[in-house]
């Protein structure tokens, strides 16, 4: 005799496990991307998530539904990357995303194998990321940008829009000290005394500046560095405001914020590029067959509020070749 009660739960339990069984048979894997860089997430909200996941949306992608995003930031200690590119790995991404030397030098020491995609870096070959932007080779590839070599281009510009300047403060890491005679020498070229003042930690930078009060600088060129002046930008945009010193800064995202000018690429532009790379990756492409792209626009940034609050009057020729003017 059969159990009435056992048979209808039995049969219960196959009509409910069978549609998840097949359904999990049938449901493709969704890729996991990882994405590595310095900062936190509230000030990179803007300047890389909206633009990397409109890039995805683009290219037929929705995130948090047929793509999962893992957002990792170090905040202002640097060492925190290589602990959160471990993470990663353990979460099984399928792409890393890394920002900057110090996250894909820690993306790369974690894995060997999972293909990583430069979101913004300067000169990966001399950094050892790439064998050459060509043919990378290996694991990685992605975006390479102009930054050190735009020094000469932003000192010219600063000349311009101050032009009774004669000294002008160079905010640098020391561990960039590669770009420092590049700068000096195109300063030089221009009219302009240049001193280097180098930061190392976020708790110097007003130090620093009490330094350059002290020397009589008048003028700033804050130098590209993901590590250490990037993630302080808005002390370092603060400080310049109480010294009054017209700055000269490596990304718009520092004249977003009350920063004087930039000149460089769009970083924003740059982010929703790489999810372009992610795609390719996730449909057969290799890292190492994919070329290094490098940008070919620039744009000049000009904050008049900020101007107006230095006392400063830029020159409409000045005004007239900017991209963006922030009044």
């Amino acid at each position: 005799m059969i159990d009435r009660r056992a048979f209808i739960g039995t049969l219960a339990g196959a009509l409910v496990a069978a549609p998840l069984t097949a359904e999990t048979q049938g449901q493709a894997k969704v890729p996991r991307v990882g994405v590595l860089g310095p900062g936190t997430a509230t000030e990179m909200l803007k300047v890389q998530r909206e633009p990397f996941e409109r890039g995805f949306r683009e290219l037929g992608w929705e995130p948090g539904v047929n793509i999962l995003l893992e957002y990792r930031y170090g905040g202002e200690s640097p060492t925190r990357l290589g602990e959160l590119a471990a993470e990663l790995v353990r979460l099984g991404v399928d792409v890393i995303v890394a920002r900057g030397p110090v996250a894909i030098r820690a993306a790369r020491q974690t894995t060997a194998t999972i293909p990583i995609i430069m979101a913004t870096t300067s000169d990966p070959e001399k950094w050892g990321f790439v064998k050459s932007l060509a043919r990378p080779g290996g694991n990685t590839t992605g975006i390479a940008n102009q930054t050190w070599e735009l020094d000469g281009k932003r000192l010219e510009l600063l000349k311009e829009a101050v032009p009774h300047v004669k000294r002008v403060a160079v905010l640098a890491n020391p561990r960039n000290k590669d770009q420092f005679p590049t700068i000096l020498r195109d300063a030089q070229s221009v009219g302009l005394q240049a001193r280097v003042f180098q930061v190392t930690r976020p708790e110097a930078i007003e130090g620093a500046f009490e330094s350059i009060d002290k020397a009589q600088a008048r003028a700033l060129l804050v130098a590209t560095d993901v590590q250490v002046l990037e993630p302080s930008r808005g002390r370092i945009v603060a400080m310049a405001a109480r010294y009054r010193l017209a700055a000269m800064y490596p990304w718009g995202f520092y004249v977003d914020i009350g920063g004087l000018m930039s000149y460089a690429t769009s970083v924003s532009e740059l982010h929703r590029r790489s999810a372009t790379f992610v795609d390719r990756i996730l449909k057969g492409a290799k890292p190492g067959d994919l070329p290094v792209e490098q940008p070919t626009k620039f744009d000049l940034v000009i904050n008049l509020k900020t101007a107006r609050a230095l006392g400063l009057t830029i020159p409409q020729s000045l005004l007239q070749r900017a991209d963006q003017v922030i009044e």
